[in-house]
């Protein structure tokens, strides 16, 4: 029996966070917004001038390296890729080749070939309604870093999922904002389709290799992929060859398109750079590894786990990891109820990530300038959950408590007294209100007395409504059931 099985590699670049470019002393911002200002003489390329290697661009992709224990280079050099494109004011771009900075490592079980560091080229502009492109060399020699997996991806949703871990990755590390609207994270996608025969167990065989280009988002990436494994599908059913080539997207037709024939690594002359120096990392003391190990801080899958120990929902975990605001919080809240408090830690998760979530959505909606800011203290947020743990409040009555709180209502113990939303556990009280509630509805009670389960729930119903909630649904309807004592048959 035989089958296509398609295969999936990813080549990811993400722009770095650091104050100037890749070789030059020019400003690295990538929110400017007035063409051509950030630029020198060096991201120019006027002659004459010579590059330096940006220090922290370098330790910002060994810190990736690390922590996806890839094998950090020791000697490392960049190379001079050749080639003309209007935004590449050298004729070449300054990369690296034969020796990267971390070879190797896994990222969400998908092994990594390597991870290394290079320049950005200049902004081609387009505008539209014209046939005129324009240049912006303010991204010009922007430090870059590109990370390519092994062909190892066998599904649209295993290529977004590594996309977004390492997009989280970067964020935590500190490394990229790794913003794909802004262009701070690129992704280009290999795709290869075989014709595999299944009992002779040849999965590891490859089709003809099709990369597609510069897609800017996630959703774009997996509908490229999933578009092109169906068209190499298509054009194997058909016993037609796939043409190995570069193609882009077109997120308005929902298909991709040639753009030129896919170059190999012979057609970029590639040589080492005559005027950038070899690096010998271990010779260098910002680069001692023990030291970028120390300063490591807490990864996605590490607190995704102890998240996961602490026996919430992995849904839960997984929204606090990637919203990292409310993943603040929810630690914040764990530490003043002590982890210990499984009960609480849980009662609090679902609130968190349900009842307050909306809350922040719908301010979010409202204005749009809203960065998603906490709008309740942890404390204030630890008192209601106490509530209702320790049987004062019932769960209608603490989510308007923590509305209320949320939009400064204060002290959540005193606005629940304030507003009656306690459980009221006065015998007397609850029996005068069920004498009226009996009064009002003979008609239900003479139902209930039938044999009709429904109209007890009913009077409970009506019962809670003029208690505002503030009662024990379960006492008041053993009360209601003892006072009306329904007939036997």
């Amino acid at each position: 029996m035989s089958d296509y099985v398609p295969t999936i590699g990813l080549e990811i670049h993400a722009e770095l966070k650091t104050r100037t470019k890749m070789f030059c002393g020019s400003k690295n911002d990538p929110d400017e917004t007035r063409p051509n200002v950030n630029v020198c003489p060096v991201c120019l390329a006027h002659p004459g001038t010579l590059p330096v290697i940006n220090r922290e661009a370098v330790k910002h992709v060994l810190k990736v390296g690390l922590a996806v224990g890839g094998k950090i280079a020791d000697y490392t050099e960049f190379d001079r890729k050749n080639y003309f494109y209007p935004d590449l004011p050298k004729g070449y771009q300054l990369s690296q080749y034969e020796y990267p900075l971390v070879s190797g490592g896994e990222l969400g079980g998908v092994a990594l070939t390597r991870i290394h560091l290079e320049e950005d080229t200049a902004s081609s502009v387009h505008e539209e309604g014209t046939n005129t492109t324009t240049i912006d060399f303010n991204r010009s020699g922007v430090p870059l870093m590109e990370l390519v997996t092994e062909p190892v991806i066998h599904s649209v949703e295993e290529a977004g999922n590594f996309a977004r871990e390492l997009q989280l990755l970067l964020r935590y590390l500190g490394v990229s904002d790794a913003n794909m609207e802004k262009g701070e994270m690129r992704v280009e996608a290999n795709v290869s389709v075989a014709k595999i025969n299944k009992k002779q167990e040849t999965r590891n065989k490859l089709g003809t290799k099709v990369e597609i280009k510069n897609l800017n988002s996630f959703k774009a990436m997996e509908r490229a992929v999933a578009h092109e494994i169906k068209r190499q599908t298509k054009r194997l059913e058909r016993n037609e060859k796939v043409i190995q080539e570069t193609l882009g997207w077109d997120e308005g037709k929902q298909a991709t398109f040639p753009q030129r024939v896919k170059e190999g690594s012979a057609d970029y002359r590639y040589f080492p750079d005559p005027d950038l120096p070899s690096l010998m990392l271990s010779e260098i003391p910002d680069f001692a590894l023990e030291e970028l190990r120390r300063a490591m801080p807490e990864l996605p899958w590490e607190r995704r786990q102890r998240y996961i120990s602490l026996g919430i929902k992995s849904e839960d975990a997984e929204l606090y990891v990637r919203e990292r605001k409310l993943g603040a919080f929810f630690d914040e809240v764990v530490a003043l109820l002590g982890s210990g408090n499984s009960k609480g830690v849980l009662l609090a998760s679902n609130y968190i990530a349900n009842d307050l979530v909306k809350i922040i959505r719908d301010i979010e909606q409202r204005d749009s300038g809203y960065q998603s800011e906490i709008p309740i203290s942890a404390r204030n947020f630890k008192a209601i959950i106490d509530m209702q743990l320790e049987g004062k409040i019932l769960s209608r009555s603490a989510k308007n408590v923590l509305l209320a709180c949320t939009k400064g209502a204060g002290d959540p113990l005193i606005y629940a007294e304030g507003n009656s939303l306690l459980l009221n556990e006065d015998s007397g009280s609850l029996s005068a209100t069920i004498d009226q509630i009996l009064e009002r509805n003979s008609s239900v009670v003479a139902d209930y007395k039938s044999g009709k389960a429904a109209a007890l729930e009913f009077l409970v119903g009506l019962a809670m409504k003029e208690l505002r909630g503030a009662a024990d649904p379960i006492k008041l309807r053993q009360l209601l059931d003892s006072r009306i004592k329904p007939e036997k048959s």
